[in-house]
């Protein structure tokens, strides 16, 4: 009788110890929720390091030094406030309304070519102009595309080891999203799209052999488009040989002066504020190529510090998936993971060609570059992520979403 009474009281003390626990688990993850912040506030800094001197030039002759710091601010204003927004919706809202939201974004592409919104810029036409500011589609486009190939395996899960069935439906999808990015042209979010769709169809469980098939299809197709284009087949020609002079004052110009500013920083940088590359010889240092500009101020540490916060950020997002994963929430999970993937290919991409490892490519670096589309889209993506942890702990405190 006593042995059974202390099994009784060892298991009583042991559910009381789990419901505390339960209780003392925070409603959000805290250390998520700070490193965004971090990255989003030294992008900040670092953007209006990098634009300060850019009114020197004659293309920005008529713009103040702090133009591009407050036009900074508001977007990371407006990607707080929509984040909020955004997650304060619950994860099944988002995803029966995937399908709708892949579909405007396909809409909202073909806008940047109308004659009247649509704005060009040297050739490219990847914006839409609203008299006091512009969106960049492509952005939103990523956003879709995760939630999208997140919520098509779930609804094809049955089916993800057919061809007609699992896998062309969303090649014709990616297809189309592509076509009308390299209209613009703008390969480099084709790119991480297709990353995007290929990785969240993989972790969705999509038959290996036809996945190997889509993954050699997506290879062939950017080597052919390279191929193509003498003006990528000269940027790849400039990449491998940045310092011939053919190139190094021409379609390697970016790739020498951002190899200069990370020389320049050596171990620990020349110090906030001092670069010498921003002053209008490195084009675009607010925004494609703002990791050089990190690199020569704050140096190899700085630069490394920005490395292990976007390591740590995709790593919780995967951690935060496979936990959505275990709870039977395939669709947080795929979302999860593919915002992990987002997240870590663009930054990848961004600061392999700002080291010279990887082609140049018109991508800028999640977080932290200037870009008010972007950053916007950034931020819910963030928030979307925090929802799937929230409802996560929800879950595992024993409520329901």
């Amino acid at each position: 009788m006593m042995h059974s009474t202390r099994r009784f009281a060892t298991g009583q003390t042991r559910a009381t110890n789990d419901i505390r626990a339960r209780r003392a688990m925070h409603s959000y993850d805290s250390a998520l929720l700070w490193v965004s912040i971090l990255l989003l506030s030294f992008g900040l800094v670092m953007v209006y390091s990098a634009s300060i001197a850019l009114p020197a030039a004659p293309k920005y002759a008529a713009y103040q030094s702090d133009h591009f710091l407050m036009r900074h601010s508001v977007a990371l204003v407006a990607g707080f406030a929509l984040a909020w927004g955004a997650f304060q919706v619950p994860l099944k809202h988002w995803e029966s309304a995937a399908p709708k939201l892949f579909i405007g974004a396909l809409i909202v592409l073909t806008l940047v070519f109308a004659p009247v919104i649509g704005k060009g810029v040297n050739g490219s036409h990847r914006w839409i102009s609203f008299g006091i500011g512009h969106i960049q589609p492509s952005e939103i486009m990523k956003l879709a595309a995760t939630l999208y190939a997140a919520d098509y395996t779930v609804r094809k899960q049955a089916m993800m080891q057919s061809m007609r069935e699992g896998f062309l439906p969303m090649a014709l999808a990616v297809g189309c999203a592509g076509a009308l990015l390299l209209l613009e042209p703008d390969m480099g979010a084709f790119m991480v799209i297709a990353v995007i769709a290929m990785g969240v169809l993989f972790l969705g469980g999509i038959n290996v052999k036809w996945f190997s098939g889509l993954a050699l299809t997506v290879a062939g197709t950017f080597s052919l488009l390279i191929w193509l284009s003498p003006w990528r087949r000269a940027r790849i020609f400039a990449y491998l040989d940045p310092w011939d002079a053919r190139y190094a004052q021409g379609k390697a110009y970016q790739l020498t002066h951002s190899l200069i500013a990370f020389g320049r920083g050596e171990w620990f940088g020349v110090g906030l504020g001092n670069s010498v590359e921003k002053l209008n010889y490195l084009p675009e240092a607010h925004t494609d190529f703002i990791l050089a500009v990190i690199g020569e101020e704050l140096g190899f540490v700085g630069v490394l510090s920005v490395m292990l916060l976007f390591l740590w950020l995709v790593r919780r997002a995967f951690s935060i998936g496979r936990q959505a994963l275990v709870l039977d929430r395939v669709f947080a999970a795929l979302t999860a993971k593919g915002i992990g993937l987002w997240i870590g290919v663009q930054a990848f991409i961004n600061m392999g060609v700002n080291l010279g490892l990887l082609p140049t490519k018109g991508l800028t670096l999640p977080l932290l570059s200037y870009g008010g589309s972007g950053i916007v889209v950034n931020c819910i993506a963030l928030a979307l992520l925090m929802r799937v942890d929230y409802e996560n702990r929800v879950l595992m405190r024993g409520g329901k979403l």
